[in-house]
């Protein structure tokens, strides 16, 4: 089980280090936290890998949004502040927590384009609208569904430096997640097997996972404990307990 240190966010977040992950954190999904952790650094022994804790972040001032029914998980806006928390120095990666790492984070690295503020895989989702996913969750469909679930950010590229906590504390979630501060151009592409959606890419037509995410519920889920891939997740849950 893992365990952070209560200290300033802007002083975690600053470390100057090979690869900084930022992971969404959900008091409902630890345990997919702990197992998404644990596969990155399992693979990558060098690679920082920061929770994004909603509490933490209203503690310290940083994140005062008010709750909002329709976010599905704590981490839905916090993703968005993280060029703000690396100020605004170097590249780092968010993923949600529901993801599960078979590759090294260095492979993501050939990706690291200076001209994009984003480089994410700009999935083709359209998942049927009204039906429920994870944790009773009812699934909404909209443009650019799932491109924000990873992404490769360019925290020094001038476009993010808007993203300032008073600016994002007051957008909505259509303009965060569609990267509306931004045109079509700064916004680079990264092969589908970096976030591969369970259940909707299929091996051999769609190549082979890199990176798995369990999008519409994983193997912690009641219901979703025998879906694809589960046994690639279980297996690290072993390998997690047994270190």
């Amino acid at each position: 089980v893992y365990n952070v240190q209560r200290v300033s966010c802007k002083d975690i977040y600053s470390v100057n280090i090979s690869m900084k992950i930022y992971v969404g954190w959900d008091p409902r999904e630890d345990i997919a936290y702990q197992v998404c952790e644990h596969s990155i650094k399992r693979r990558d022994a060098d690679a920082e890998v920061i929770p994004l804790k909603q509490n933490q972040m209203r503690e310290q001032g940083i994140y005062t949004r008010e709750l909002d029914k329709l976010a599905t998980t704590e981490f839905t806006f916090t993703r968005f502040f993280v060029p703000y928390l690396s100020n605004y120095k170097g590249w780092a990666v968010f993923c949600d927590c529901d993801f599960l790492w078979k590759i090294s984070a260095k492979e993501l690295e050939q990706y690291f384009d200076d001209s994009k503020a984003v480089v994410c895989v700009q999935h083709e989702y359209t998942p049927e609208e009204g039906s429920i996913k994870m944790d009773a969750q009812v699934q909404t469909a909209y443009p650019r569904k799932n491109w924000s679930s990873m992404v490769l950010w360019n925290c020094a590229h001038p476009k993010n430096k808007l993203l300032t906590p008073e600016f994002l504390n007051k957008q909505t979630p259509k303009f965060l997640h569609r990267f509306s501060w931004l045109e079509d151009s700064d916004i680079g592409a990264l092969p589908h097997e970096y976030n591969w959606l369970v259940e909707w890419y299929k091996e051999p037509k769609d190549g082979v996972p890199k990176i798995l995410h369990y999008t519409e519920g994983g193997p912690w889920f009641d219901g979703y404990r025998d879906c694809e891939y589960s046994d690639d997740w279980k297996k690290e849950v072993i390998n997690l307990f047994s270190a």
